[in-house]
């Protein structure tokens, strides 16, 4: 969002009765739906919080996109977001406790990153939750020399309880890669090879 907005957080939320439709109707097609969050300058838990309706369905996931995690004197596309990883930690504790208390199967929880400074103390990431996995999605774009040095940098001394997810950058990528040459070129082979 490149202005504030009325309430000042620089995001732009999608109303939950406007979802509701689309988001129902891909769990009737048998699908799994993931809620993007981009929180601006609010943080990801009051956010979440918002579509905990959505979150209380069994098909539905969260994901966290901390380049657009704004510090209190931060733009969008000015600077690159970060966040810390208490915050994140405070999601796990309440998207695990949520799906511990409706009964729901376990939900995947992303992480978009493609810097090392977007999730500064990572390696604390909160990973005891059996209600969650928990995914980091290289979403970074370019040539494949910079991507794969990115996914290297990524899983250096990662935990290995992480899933790990790719993503492929239709109209950014030089060269962007078939899904065969995902799966032939990025080692490890990621579980989650998404295109945007």
């Amino acid at each position: 969002m490149r202005s504030a907005g009325p309430d000042g957080n620089y995001s732009a939320e999608a109303d939950l009765e406007f979802l509701r439709p689309w988001v129902e109707a891909a769990g009737e097609a048998g699908l799994y739906v993931v809620l993007d969050l981009q929180p601006g300058r609010t943080d990801f838990v009051t956010q979440a919080k918002d579509y905990q309706p959505l979150l209380e369905l069994p098909y539905v996931g969260l994901a966290l996109d901390p380049e657009w995690r704004l510090g209190a004197n931060q733009v969008h596309l000015t600077q690159i977001g970060s966040v810390g990883i208490d915050e994140v930690n405070r999601v796990v504790t309440w998207l695990a406790d949520l799906t511990q208390e409706k009964r729901l199967p376990q939900k995947l929880l992303v992480l978009h990153q493609f810097r090392l400074d977007m999730l500064p103390g990572r390696d604390r990431l909160d990973l005891s939750r059996d209600e969650l996995a928990v995914m980091v999605h290289a979403d970074g774009q370019g040539g494949q020399g910079d991507k794969q040095a990115t996914w290297r940098a990524l899983h250096a001394g990662a935990q290995g309880e992480l899933w790990w997810g790719w993503k492929n950058f239709y109209d950014e990528d030089a060269p962007m890669l078939s899904p065969e040459q995902t799966v032939a070129d990025v080692s490890p082979l990621p579980q989650l090879i998404s295109y945007q």
